[in-house]
């Protein structure tokens, strides 16, 4: 009887073998076919002035005013927090809303027009109301794929945002996303945070323009470093360089995990700025051509002499001409310089900020002009509303 146990459990073990070795042997062919990144892959951009061939531009469909937590009071105006409170978890003005999406509607024959392919978010019902075991809330809006939406070459970088009312916004572009990654491209998420009350200074104090400004020099923000948290519109691309600003929305433990996650290959940077509400670089430090930036006069930039000494261009923009009644519940007037490059000799800017036109035209840069003012009350201008998926250029380092 032993010597019969003994028996079968050599031939079990030996079969088991067997068995696991044309597993392993299944797995490596499998992975030698899939590993090359297929020639057809929709993903690639390396920087925001190559010439632009496939973008994603969001939808104000929906669209809803954030509750008036922390993390929104830290990020938003006083004059406005009653806007916040009173319309919190419901939609924006039905009036408002439908000029914007018209807006937007526009902006996107127009760059078909101009030769580039245009994907969409799909719409979502944002005034649902969601729990987790740390917090509810309502959603926000698929209106800026900017913000939760960073593309590195060929790979897509899902932020995990730092707004509890975006937390579920990554559900609008996940058929997109879906489609490029069986397309060939990478398909990353960074980690996803609890939002849990630790994240946030549940007292962060503010109550004027002052206020900001001093806990800005300080370097106090809303989110603490309780976990990572970024938006994507927090990080601005020039080849193997990528700058970054410490914000109310992204925080040093975020900014080192995409530094760690993107290294060898890419580089990292921290600038800072005199801001009194740092929340997304690209209407402070927009760069718009290879050592060509756009440096917001209102907001210096601390290491300006970095880029000056490798021989950058900087320009500082001429003051929006948006008027005083107009509202941006999300944004300041600095959106005049939130433009989106479709190459490096074409611009598409604000048909009604006619002083930084002249600017481009002097340039040399010709500019395409579009009408998206009520769009930009939903906080984002060209830049924001939109996230290059394709620009015909390779990598390259512009900052040596």
């Amino acid at each position: 009887k032993l010597q019969g146990a003994f028996t079968g459990w050599v031939q079990r073990t030996f079969q088991s073998t067997q068995a696991a070795a044309a597993s392993q042997n299944t797995c490596a062919a499998d992975d030698k076919a899939a590993s090359p990144v297929p020639k057809d892959c929709l993903v690639c951009s390396y920087n925001e002035w190559d010439p632009l061939e496939e973008v994603i531009v969001g939808r104000a469909e929906n669209a809803c005013v954030p509750p008036f937590s922390v993390e929104v009071k830290a990020n938003t105006y006083e004059k406005y927090w009653g806007f916040y409170q009173k319309f919190g978890g419901q939609g924006f003005p039905k009036d408002h809303l439908k000029k914007a999406i018209a807006e937007i509607e526009e902006m996107c024959n127009i760059l078909k027009g101009e030769g580039v392919i245009v994907k969409r978010p799909d719409p979502i019902d944002w005034s649902v109301k969601y729990k987790t075991p740390d917090f509810e809330s309502t959603g926000m809006y698929g209106a800026m794929p900017r913000d939760i939406l960073l593309v590195v070459g060929n790979e897509i970088i899902e932020a995990p945002m730092a707004w509890r009312a975006r937390f579920f916004e990554y559900r609008a572009y996940r058929r997109l996303i879906k489609d490029y990654f069986n397309s060939g491209a990478k398909w990353t998420t960074a980690p996803k945070p609890t939002m849990a009350d630790e994240l946030y200074d549940q007292n962060y104090p503010i109550h004027s323009v002052e206020d900001r400004h001093k806990l800005a020099a300080q370097g106090k923000f809303v989110t603490t470093e309780f976990e990572p948290c970024f938006d994507a519109a927090d990080f601005i691309r020039a080849g193997r360089d990528i700058f970054v600003q410490r914000s109310q929305v992204t925080n040093y433990m975020g900014i080192e995990w995409m530094r760690r996650h993107l290294a060898p290959d890419y580089r990292v940077h921290i600038i800072s700025f005199k801001d009194p509400n740092p929340m997304h670089i690209d209407a402070t430090f927009n760069i718009i051509g290879p050592g060509l930036v756009l440096s917001n006069p209102d907001r210096p930039c601390h290491q300006i002499e970095l880029f000056k000494k490798a021989g950058w261009t900087v320009i500082q923009p001429p003051v929006p001409l948006i008027p005083d009644d107009h509202p941006l519940w999300m944004s300041s007037k600095w959106l005049s310089m939130n433009v989106l490059m479709l190459d490096e000799k074409r611009v598409m800017v604000d048909a009604n900020e006619t002083s930084i036109q002249k600017m481009f035209e002097k340039l040399g840069i010709s500019t395409i002009k579009v009408n998206i003012r009520h769009a930009n009350s939903l906080g984002g201008g060209f830049h924001c509303w939109t996230c290059d998926i394709r620009r015909r250029g390779t990598l390259q380092s512009y900052f040596d």
